[in-house]
């Protein structure tokens, strides 16, 4: 597990170059925002996750399958990211901060870009 990634892994590069393209200028990784959101729209107060869908638990994806060995193991730790995750979202919403999560296996649909435009508004703001 060491060499997993948290940060510039492929998808999140392919929704920084998208939404780049977009219009849209963000910082990233603020840690001293909750989470430590991969894109933050200071001005907009909203923030992007990009959530493997192994490591976060995306429901119904077939990528966020349990492993069949130390069954034990993987579901309490994969479990804890999940409530981890909410944990953080809660505590942006408390701080006034509106957050958007894209799955890893949405990286490559055409609709993510609209649900990310519909999201931050108009670019250049």
């Amino acid at each position: 597990m060491g060499r997993v990634k948290g940060k510039d892994t492929t998808p999140e590069l392919a929704i920084r170059s998208m939404v780049h393209r977009m219009g849209y200028r963000f910082r990233l990784h603020r840690r001293d925002l909750p989470g430590c959101p991969d894109l933050v729209f200071p001005s907009r107060r909203k923030v992007i996750f990009v959530h493997g869908c192994f490591w976060h638990r995306h429901p119904g994806c077939p990528m966020a399958r349990i492993p069949k060995t130390r069954v034990e193991f993987w579901t309490s730790k994969l479990e804890a990211n999940a409530v981890r995750d909410a944990r953080h979202l809660e505590a942006l919403k408390a701080k006034r901060w509106r957050a958007l999560v894209i799955w890893e296996c949405e990286t490559g649909k055409i609709d993510v870009a609209r649900r990310i435009r519909t999201f931050l508004g108009k670019a250049g703001v």
